[in-house]
């Protein structure tokens, strides 16, 4: 599915112009112009999935952050941007094939780190919950004959008696506050905040969906997204530079490292060629031992 067919940025002779009639005067930087310019950047004609490939400075996260202004997509994390910002936007041209569906949104690394962040919070509190019942564990085993005066006594009789007769570590259990929010790895976590983003029918845009992900969860991902361009309608713009995203079927990927910026193929990437060559090299490590005669 194809939402977003085209995204035509202002050349370096509009931006200059904007430079020229600028009034303000104290400024370090017109971010972001005449960063995507100095690339030879022009335009994008999207692909259901698409990818920008890039080093850091390349330019590719500047034009998520500039398709996502202008389309007004949906984000959580606060991200880059200059009191010029707006200027630049108005400067861009796009074309719709049809209206963005309500789930369509831009998911940034900045993103999944506050959502970590967020359940490091939570599984804190959590844990602080389970420091409060070892100690009443400890002093319920201490206490002597317990007397029930009435029945609102009942709930801390049963207490009592459950401490004396079960193990520290199966009263924790039983009482659920062993149980962390969610007790995953940062990758884990990342890989279900992608996967709770990307919500059926939508354009998103995210920005290198591979940090916090092992290689088996690249491919997990990148295979999930594979699935939801095909079957789902959705599309997918893509900052990346993991191969096993670049390797995704049918994906049309700009290298941004170039100049000027142009298509190619992930087989033509600068750094997978040299995970190629790296491997290549050691290939014969790979080589299970040879039985002994």
């Amino acid at each position: 599915m194809i939402y977003l067919s085209e995204f035509v940025f202002p050349d370096y002779d509009a931006e200059y112009r904007v430079r020229l009639d600028e009034k303000r005067t104290c400024f370090n930087t017109m971010y972001p112009f005449f960063v995507l310019s100095s690339r030879g950047l022009e335009r994008f004609d999207f692909a259901p999935v698409t990818l920008l490939y890039g080093g850091n400075g390349s330019g590719k996260t500047t034009a998520l952050n500039v398709m996502a202004g202008a389309l007004s997509l949906r984000r959580d994390a606060p991200f880059n941007r200059s009191s010029f910002f707006d200027d630049y936007v108005r400067l861009c041209r796009y074309t719709l094939t049809r209206p963005l569906p309500e789930a369509s949104r831009a998911v940034t690394s900045d993103d999944v780190f506050e959502y970590m962040l967020s359940l490091r919070a939570v599984n804190e509190g959590i844990d602080e919950n389970r420091e409060k019942l070892f100690e009443e564990y400890f002093e319920k085993r201490r206490s002597g004959p317990f007397r029930m005066n009435s029945l609102d006594d009942y709930d801390e009789l049963k207490k009592v008696t459950d401490a004396r007769r079960m193990t520290l570590s199966r009263f924790v259990k039983e009482d659920g506050a062993w149980q962390n929010e969610r007790e995953q790895s940062n990758g884990e976590s990342a890989y279900f905040y992608f996967t709770s983003r990307i919500d059926g029918a939508g354009l998103y845009l995210l920005d290198e969906p591979e940090n916090s992900l092992s290689p088996q969860k690249q491919l997990e991902l990148a295979k999930f997204i594979e699935d939801e361009a095909r079957f789902f309608d959705s599309q997918f713009v893509i900052a990346t530079h993991s191969p096993f995203f670049l390797a995704m079927r049918g994906a049309k990927i700009y290298d941004m490292d170039g100049d000027p910026v142009d298509v190619k193929r992930w087989t033509q990437l600068e750094s997978v060629r040299t995970y190629f060559e790296f491997f290549e090299s050691h290939k014969n490590e790979f080589q299970p031992p040879k039985p002994k005669k």
